[in-house]
């Protein structure tokens, strides 16, 4: 009889976690009834337009001369736009200084 005692006891104490453990996961989900107005609110006027379309391709030459200043070429200036690069003249650390930039998106530097 204790036998049988402490296999129900034992079976009990594992259906216990067991059911506990996969109660919690479905109380996480959580549903949400709603009823009655004030809870939808439209999308902005905006949400169904095409996205905006960025038109300029290129190298901006005010976007070059904000780069070869942040590499530390003072009084920069744009020289020459040409559809392959963009050249600034400005002065580095140890004079007069040009550097090139590819003329695609971002403005990479080709050389100095």
């Amino acid at each position: 009889m204790k036998e049988l005692l402490a296999k129900l006891g034992i079976a009990a104490a594992i259906a216990v976690t067991a059911l506990s453990g996969t109660a919690e996961y479905a109380s996480a989900q959580g549903v949400d009834v709603y009823i009655g107005p004030g809870y939808h609110r439209p999308p902005p006027p905006d949400y169904y337009a095409p996205p905006p379309r960025y038109d300029r391709r290129g190298c901006d030459p005010r976007e070059a001369m904000d780069v070869a200043r942040s590499y530390g070429l003072h009084r920069a200036r744009v020289v020459d736009v040409t559809p392959r690069r963009v050249i600034v003249d400005g002065f580095g650390r140890r004079g007069p200084d040009t550097m090139m930039f590819a003329n695609v998106r971002g403005c990479p530097l080709i050389g100095r």
